[in-house]
């Protein structure tokens, strides 16, 4: 497959904290770009993301699927594919509508947890930055499966 050249952005939503990753035009390298506090009932963090796809000319956004070992949808990918379907909606109102797509991201906090500790960064430092470490990993896999590296 081809990979449309353009910005994407790589999304690791959880209960409490939304990561952000981006990649380069290119889509050769995601980096880390800021953690959004979840807001489900208000949709701030909905609105921020969109922001920084008007901002950044993103052309597709890459949201983690968090199912389990067997592959199965728990409460967790339920949570994953609603706010998919509300980042969706908020893209299409601000008027930056592009596509949101689901990949599977089994593993990615607890890999991005263990990177993190073997880089001395633990506690409080760490759970400021898990989340976009977990997105980093989340779009550096879909990348790299896309490109067919």
């Amino acid at each position: 497959m081809t990979l449309t050249r353009g910005r994407r952005l790589g999304i690791d939503v959880g209960a409490v904290r939304v990561g952000v990753a981006m990649c380069d035009p290119d889509g050769i390298l995601a980096t880390p770009v800021e953690t959004v506090p979840r807001d489900a009932e208000g949709g701030a963090d909905v609105r921020r993301i969109a922001a920084l796809v008007a901002e950044h000319d993103v052309v597709g956004v890459v949201l983690g699927l968090p199912r389990n070992l067997r592959g199965e949808d728990g409460p967790a990918a339920v949570a994953a594919r609603e706010f998919a379907a509300a980042l969706e909606a908020g893209l299409a109102a601000a008027g930056c509508a592009v596509p949101v797509e689901l990949t599977d991201e089994r593993m990615t906090t607890v890999v991005a947890t263990r990177q993190l500790a073997g880089r001395g960064v633990r506690g409080r430092k760490q759970r400021a930055v898990i989340d976009q470490q977990a997105a980093v990993a989340i779009l550096q896999g879909w990348l790299d499966t896309t490109r067919g590296t």
